[in-house]
């Protein structure tokens, strides 16, 4: 079972490499790395386990946050239709992607980030995304608000970029051209 003491954060040197494809078949390890990782997300949101182990709520968690270069994350999240949205996409990648973008009002956090970093992030309101399951079956999805969001924090986290990278630092709070701004329940 991943704990936060498990999550590396901030200033890890691990945070900020570009993780490495993963091979199929998976291996044992890799198998129950994602397995773990999904684990922790379903976990962190049941609040009686969360409370017993201290886990901090978390609705993505990328295989570098738990000190591995394995390019993969999980998700786990309502989409835009309250449908629990819960995988694991290994190999993930963006093949298309609206002009229009959207960015969270209250601002992104990340389990590695244990400050609050005010401030807008901006990102592509709708993706088509790819990626491969744990039995290897090529998935393919269009996202958009909260999941889309989600994955394009995850996948830079695959790519050794934190999601502060992408805030103004002139003025967090900058308008962002084209875009719809996204409240967060």
């Amino acid at each position: 079972m991943i704990l936060m003491d498990d999550i590396v954060r901030e200033g890890h040197p691990t945070l900020r490499i570009k993780t490495e494809e993963v091979k199929f078949p998976l291996t044992d390890e890799t198998r129950q790395l994602a397995e773990d990782m999904l684990q922790y997300l379903i976990n962190s949101q049941d609040p009686e386990i969360a409370e017993e182990y201290k886990l901090r709520s978390g609705i993505g968690l990328a295989a570098n946050q738990v000190n591995s270069l394995q390019r993969m994350f999980a998700l786990h999240l309502p989409d835009e239709n309250g449908e629990q949205l819960s995988f694991v996409a290994i190999n993930p990648k963006i093949v298309s992607h609206s002009v229009e973008s959207t960015y969270l009002t209250a601002g992104e956090g990340c389990l590695s980030v244990d400050r609050n970093v005010p401030g807008y992030v901006p990102r592509y309101a709708r993706i088509t995304v790819k990626f491969k399951t744990i039995d290897g079956e090529e998935k393919k999805m269009r996202l958009k608000g909260l999941p889309a969001i989600a994955f394009q924090h995850e996948l830079d986290h695959l790519n050794g970029i934190m999601f502060y990278d992408h805030i103004n630092e002139e003025n967090p709070f900058a308008e962002i051209p084209n875009s719809i701004p996204y409240e967060r329940d």
